[in-house]
């Protein structure tokens, strides 16, 4: 794939392309602070490219060397941000990979777009206002940073976002395509609980496959079963 991809505020959107084979695709889409050159993120899109199955990984507006400012990056936008993307690759059967507050941009748009035909949640933020909250609610928008990252200051547009938009969970209704989720026992920035929350509202087909000792970013020796569950998983459904 090649062409320049904009979102709807005409902001350049960075992404990187796995070739494989077949009409399908496979996005995936960073959390909070991060980009599509995470470790993690590169390692499971070249898992997938291995295994014969196209990948794109893209980072959101304002975040790697994506145009626009972090300070104007939430959920909101990241969902419009998306949907440039699924226009971008007209025709294909597109596949959604979403690490933490990507994961909850994949579900909003999920919901409601049904170019995306197959959705996986990594470790993804559900309850947006908890979190918001747990993380940030010492931290004085304007002024302070996320998890003390000058590169990463928080906005008061950022807090208002999440608290607006609550909690994802009851968006799980309106999903009707397989979706998988996978979770780290020891997710320190996501907890556990909230795939479970969301996956007891999903419909069927769907499965939760948690790791043990896996953190937040899926490292070390968590690596390799997220990208082989995440694989054997899309095979699956691709039939």
């Amino acid at each position: 794939m090649s062409g320049t991809i904009r979102n709807p505020l005409g902001e350049k959107l960075d992404y990187t392309f796995h070739t494989g084979t077949g009409d399908h695709i496979v996005v995936l889409g960073h959390g909070v602070t991060g980009n599509k050159d995470r470790p993690f993120v590169v390692a499971l899109a070249e898992g997938l490219a291995k295994a014969g199955i196209p990948a794109l990984r893209f980072s959101f507006a304002g975040n790697g060397a994506s145009e626009g400012r972090f300070v104007d990056a939430n959920i909101s936008k990241e969902v419009g941000d998306l949907g440039a993307v699924l226009e971008a690759l007209a025709g294909k059967a597109i596949a959604y990979v979403g690490h933490s507050m990507g994961g909850a941009v994949g579900v909003l748009r999920a919901s409601q777009d049904s170019r995306i035909r197959f959705l996986i949640s990594l470790a993804g933020m559900v309850h947006t206002a908890d979190f918001a909250r747990r993380e940030f609610g010492m931290v004085k928008p304007g002024e302070g940073f996320m998890w003390d990252n000058e590169d990463c200051p928080l906005s008061q547009a950022y807090m208002d976002d999440l608290g607006k938009i609550g909690s994802v969970v009851d968006r799980a209704p309106l999903i009707r395509v397989p979706w998988l989720l996978i979770h780290g026992s020891e997710d320190d920035v996501v907890p556990l609980q909230d795939s479970r929350d969301i996956y007891a509202r999903a419909n069927d087909p769907k499965e939760l496959f948690e790791i043990p000792g896996a953190s937040h970013v899926f490292a070390g020796e968590a690596t390799l079963p997220m990208v082989e569950k995440v694989v054997g998983w899309v095979k699956g459904q691709l039939g």
